[in-house]
C-alpha cells in the first residue's frame, strides 16, 4: 500500500554518455581548435612516436581533434593541416605543438611550410622545453640503462658507486645553439636530480661535444654518459652511438615516446588556448538556455 502523503519521486535526468556528458560543457558546445603534433624527421620511428603520443594525448583532451605529422616523410604535416581553414567567430582553427625539446629549425621550417600550402589558420605552440619534466623523463632513460639510481640523491652515499654508474652527464641536443642554451636548463635540473656534473651540448656541433666531455674529464669524471635530450628522430640512425663512442663515453636512449611527454603537450596547448581565450569559462549569458518543465520561459 502506498503512503499518500509520500511525495512522488524526482525524475532526474539521466547523464549523457559518450564524449561530453555535461551539456553545459564549454568545450562540447563552443569547440575547440584541433591539436597538431609536429614530429621532427620522417619514416617509421617518427610516425609511431607521433602516433603513440598522440593517443596519450587523449586521456589528457578527449574532447579535441588530435592529429600528427612528421617533418619529412608521411604522414605529412599537410594532412594533419588539412580543413584548419579560418572560420567565422572562432579566434583558431589547430595549434601545432612540435615534439621537440628545444629550437629546431627544420621543423619549424616544416610546420611554416605546411600551413602555408594548406592555408590553415593555426598557432604554433613552444618546445616542449625547457620544462622540469623533462629532466624527470632523462633520469629515468638513465635509470633504465644502469647509469645512475632510480631515485633521486637526497643523501650523500658513503658507498663506493659501482662501475656502470655514471660521474659526469653530457645532455645532448639538437638544433644549434639556441637549442644547447634550452638543454642547459633541463641539464641544471637533472644535476640536482643526480647530485653529479651534467653539461649540456650540441650534438651537431662535434667540437661542442668534444669539448665538453673534456670539461668532464678535467673535472675527475672517468665513467661519462651521454643522455640525448631529444625525442629520437631528430637524429639520424647511429649518431648517438658514434659520439659517445668517438668522446669515450656510452649512452642512453633518446626520450622516445611516453606519457610525461604528452603532458607536456598538453600543457603547450592549453597556454595557446588561455592565451587567446578560447580556455575561458563562458559567462552566464553566453551559456545555453536550460531546458525543461522546471525551466518555463517567462510569461
Amino acid at each position: 500500500m502506498q503512503n499518500p502523503d509520500r511525495l512522488p519521486p524526482r525524475d532526474l535526468p539521466r547523464r549523457r554518455s559518450g564524449r561530453h556528458r555535461n551539456p553545459l560543457s564549454f568545450d562540447s558546445w563552443v569547440g575547440t581548435p584541433r591539436l597538431v603534433l609536429a614530429v621532427p624527421g620522417g619514416g617509421g620511428e617518427a610516425a609511431e612516436i607521433g602516433a603513440q603520443i598522440a593517443d596519450l594525448l587523449r586521456s589528457y583532451r578527449p574532447e579535441v581533434d588530435i592529429k600528427y605529422g612528421c617533418a619529412d616523410g608521411g604522414p605529412s604535416l599537410r594532412e594533419a593541416m588539412d580543413g584548419l581553414a579560418p572560420r567565422e567567430g572562432s579566434p583558431l582553427a589547430g595549434i601545432v605543438v612540435p615534439l621537440v625539446t628545444g629550437p629546431h629549425a627544420p621543423t619549424a621550417r616544416a610546420v611554416e611550410e605546411a600551413a602555408r600550402d594548406t592555408g590553415a589558420d593555426v598557432r604554433v605552440t613552444e618546445a616542449l622545453g625547457p620544462h622540469p619534466m623533462l629532466a624527470e623523463v632523462l633520469h629515468l632513460r638513465l635509470a633504465e640503462a644502469g647509469f645512475v639510481r632510480a631515485d633521486r640523491m637526497r643523501l650523500i652515499s658513503v658507498v663506493a658507486p659501482s662501475a656502470s654508474m655514471t660521474d659526469g652527464v653530457v645532455v645532448g641536443a639538437a638544433g644549434g645553439g639556441e637549442a644547447a642554451g634550452a638543454a642547459g636548463v633541463t641539464a641544471v635540473l637533472l644535476a640536482a636530480r643526480l647530485g653529479i656534473t651534467v653539461l649540456p651540448a650540441d650534438m651537431d656541433d662535434d667540437a661542442a661535444m668534444a669539448e665538453a666531455f673534456g670539461q668532464l674529464a678535467e673535472a675527475g669524471c672517468a665513467r661519462p654518459v651521454l643522455a640525448p635530450g631529444v625525442i629520437g628522430p631528430e637524429m639520424p640512425e647511429g649518431r648517438v652511438a658514434e659520439l659517445a663512442e668517438r668522446n669515450g663515453a656510452r649512452a642512453s636512449a633518446p626520450l622516445g615516446a611516453g606519457s610525461t611527454l604528452a603532458k607536456i603537450a598538453a600543457l603547450r596547448y592549453a597556454e595557446v588556448l588561455n592565451s587567446v581565450g578560447v580556455q575561458t569559462p563562458p559567462s552566464v549569458d553566453d551559456l545555453p538556455a536550460p531546458v525543461g518543465s522546471r525551466h518555463r520561459p517567462e510569461s
